[in-house]
């Protein structure tokens, strides 16, 4: 099916084009429909064509190195997936299914050449848009490749989960121990001493209401610090499990090539062991 000018221009890749060079490049590209849960192309396959979405989602996905798949983008209506491997000529480095019925641009290598031969500077305008693409892509890998927990825990903290966590720490150190001691011991004997001028004679009942103030709002704080604490053991737990599956991804490779190497040897031996002839 052909496509049409007016889709071209809803396309961000194709948005800085002119009425010229978008009638041009419409002129050579064709639609193309996939079912749900269809394959565009796999991982290996020759990249003959990219796709740009007009209508649908698609998943794009890569295998990471403990054969685990990694969804990579979802490339939605006017988002385009494949062009680097199309351009290169290389074979595609990633999957990409449809999620659900799924309409896309199909565009080739020479409709590009043909495009870039009679109207040079729409090369510029699609590079600035697909380097657009490669930065978003890097930065997805970097955030995944790199997680830590104390960092990720601090950007989502709010000003009350600080302050509580701040409370909580002061609470729970010999620094306001001795410190409410004291002051214990300052109030009480200041009062015992006073004797009928007191403010708050024996058996103190103005002290006793600070303190159960005191600790009436001192417990949730308590609470909610501990509760971010679960959350912080919880996410590092999450953590730790990914590294431990890869590393167990890792032994197992390794594993399955010694074994290979085993079996290699117990073949070298066995020709050793034949007997020569003549």
């Amino acid at each position: 099916m052909a496509c049409e000018p007016k889709i071209l221009r809803e396309v961000p890749l194709f948005a800085l084009l002119d009425d010229d060079e978008t009638a041009l490049l419409a002129a050579q590209l064709e639609l193309r429909t996939f079912a749900p849960r269809q394959r565009v192309y796999r991982i290996g396959e020759a990249a003959g064509s990219a796709y740009v979405v007009v209508s649908g989602t698609v998943c794009v996905t890569t295998v990471d190195e403990d054969q685990q798949d990694v969804t990579v983008d979802e490339p939605a209506a006017g988002d385009f997936f494949g062009f680097a491997s199309m351009m290169d000529g290389t074979p595609h480095q990633t999957n990409a299914t449809a999620l659900n019925e799924t309409v896309c641009i199909e565009v080739r290598q020479r409709d590009i050449a043909n495009l870039v031969e009679r109207r040079p500077h729409a090369a510029m305008d699609m590079l600035t848009v697909l380097g657009r693409q490669m930065h978003a892509t890097q930065q997805l890998v970097r955030v995944r490749a790199a997680r830590n927990a104390n960092e990720m825990i601090e950007q989502e903290a709010t000003l009350g989960d600080r302050l509580a966590d701040s409370v909580a720490g002061f609470g729970g150190s010999w620094t306001f121990i001795t410190t409410f001691l004291a002051t214990l011991i300052v109030y009480t004997a200041a009062n015992v001493v006073m004797g009928g001028r007191a403010w708050d004679p024996y058996p103190f009942i103005l002290l006793n209401l600070f303190l159960s103030m005191l600790a009436a709002i001192q417990a949730p704080i308590i609470m909610m610090s501990q509760n971010r604490q679960d959350s912080k053991d919880r996410l590092r737990s999450e953590l730790d499990f990914d590294v431990n599956r890869r590393a167990a991804a890792e032994v197992q490779q390794l594993s399955r090539k010694l074994n290979g190497l085993a079996d290699k040897m117990d073949d070298i031996e066995a020709l050793v062991r034949q007997p020569r002839v003549g």
